[in-house]
């Protein structure tokens, strides 16, 4: 195709991925106007509409279906040249890094790799995405996300890992629960009404350990994330199950109805936390250089 023009291709990739003008414009920062222009002439290009407009945004066409694998590997390896061809600095980098995690891992883990980025690239941008452990697959290799944190081993072509913690559930209360005191058995743990973190959090080890055993406990709650917890178990009798990382800073926070520790009635093994990564990274200088500031920022300060 004659004189066709390269950028088109990131406002391409960029509007398939956001399925909005709006956010393509801010993500790529240029005008409204400039994105809705480059649109016009990739359907000049190629003869079809590309994108619908819909209630869920910029519905893609087959034709812009077909063309999103190629321009997105066209894409990935301009971005992967231009970073070879540059020499890389974090001192003076400027770059967008696009890391997905729980809230959890915002609480536990974050601030320790903002401190390091903080620190060796100033001016660099951090997005954080909220964790979707059924999507995170694709995410890393669509290239959505340049890296993930998380607790559940993930599986997929070119995908590539790093062990940043290893972790251990426990049981979480308030501490001035009336039946349970410093350990509790297993009675006492089917017994109690149980607040429950949903699976998308990445979290089922002890729910399948408990599947595995026959056993139902009594849910009084279910939510999504683990961060509100320490607002709703004080002053109750729920307990609930979550990382000794976590639930050590809940019990450290300044409540008016403190929250204890209590260790699992049942044997659920230990589990390790992990950065991943997609194997195609590795040839961008600088997305080698942040994956190995997360694992410096964890791995190191878990052994000091």
């Amino acid at each position: 195709m004659s004189g066709f023009d390269l950028n088109l291709i990131t406002t391409f990739v960029t509007l398939y991925e956001t399925r909005s003008v709006t956010l393509t414009a801010d993500r790529l920062c240029v005008t409204q106007p400039s994105v809705s222009y480059g649109l016009a002439k990739l359907r000049t290009q190629f003869d079809d509409v590309l994108f619908v407009r819909s209630q869920q945004g910029m519905q893609p066409t087959r034709l812009a279906m077909q063309l999103y694998e190629g321009f997105k590997e066209a894409s990935r390896c301009i971005d992967a040249a231009v970073a070879d061809a540059r020499r890389f600095n974090p001192q003076t980098c400027a770059r967008h890094f696009r890391l997905a995690m729980t809230d959890l891992g915002e609480m536990a883990l974050l601030p320790r790799v903002l401190e390091r980025l903080n620190l060796q690239a100033p001016g660099i941008e951090l997005d954080i995405v909220s964790l979707e452990i059924d999507q995170v697959a694709a995410w890393l290799n669509d290239g959505h996300v340049d890296a993930a944190i998380c607790s559940q081993s993930l599986s997929g072509a070119g995908l590539r890992h790093a062990p940043l913690v290893s972790e251990r559930y426990c049981c979480l209360l308030d501490q001035a629960h009336p039946r349970i005191g410093a350990q509790m058995d297993m009675a006492q743990f089917l017994a109690e009404p149980h607040a429950i973190v949903t699976r998308t959090s990445g979290h089922g080890m002890a729910e399948d350990v408990l599947q595995a055993m026959g056993v139902e406990r009594r849910v009084r709650l279910r939510i999504p994330h683990f961060s509100v917890l320490p607002r709703i178990i004080p002053g109750t009798e729920m307990i609930t199950i979550l990382p000794s990382r976590i639930a050590r800073i809940f019990c450290e926070l300044p409540l008016d109805r403190p929250l204890k520790r209590v260790g699992l009635p049942f044997e659920v093994p230990d589990f390790e936390v992990a950065l991943y990564w997609h194997s195609r990274s590795e040839r961008s200088t600088a997305l080698s250089w942040f994956f190995e500031q997360i694992v410096a920022a964890l791995v190191e300060a878990d052994q000091k």
